[in-house]
């Protein structure tokens, strides 16, 4: 069974900036098992750290599986506390041991993006979904008229922010 459904139209708002951090691997051959599944098995360890530690300022994160691409999405409460992570006890050895043992080899591949999102710069919407993405990290409100629309909801961000 999966999480519980809230039905209706529901959108998340807040008024301070956050960060949304994109990270992922993609399995370039899958033969090279001892190059890619060291960095596969390495994330495990620093989700569960995070959801542990909310204090470390990661607020909610989402994953995705694809035959060979995942995808993890986080929200960050700021770029400050995700550069601090990134430089943290279960990180930092992470990263310097892809560094040692994968370098260059094009066996697999690993990405980030990050997204400094301002609070009067982004709009959001939920239908029939459990707590999902941004409202799962900051909380979510009922769609009214106010806010029934995209553009209704990107005016109110601003409103908020000002």
């Amino acid at each position: 069974m999966g999480a519980q459904v809230f039905p209706g139209r529901f959108t998340a708002a807040t008024e301070e900036d956050f960060v949304v951090f994109i990270i992922g691997m993609r399995i370039n051959n899958y033969r090279a098992v001892r190059k890619w599944f060291p960095v596969f098995t390495a994330m495990p360890a620093m989700i569960k750290e995070l959801a542990m530690n909310k204090e470390l300022g990661c607020l909610s994160s989402e994953n995705f599986f694809g035959l060979r691409t995942t995808i993890m999405v986080q929200y960050w409460r700021s770029e400050q506390e995700l550069l601090v992570y990134a430089k943290g006890s279960k990180h930092l050895p992470a990263w310097r041991n892809f560094n040692k043992k994968v370098g260059n080899n094009d066996a697999v591949g690993i990405y980030h993006e990050t997204y400094l999102i301002r609070a009067d710069g982004f709009e959001t919407i939920y239908g029939n979904m459990p707590k999902f993405g941004l409202a799962k990290a900051i909380g979510s409100n009922e769609i009214t008229a106010a806010n029934n629309s995209a553009h209704k909801r990107i005016k109110k961000n601003h409103v908020l922010q000002k």
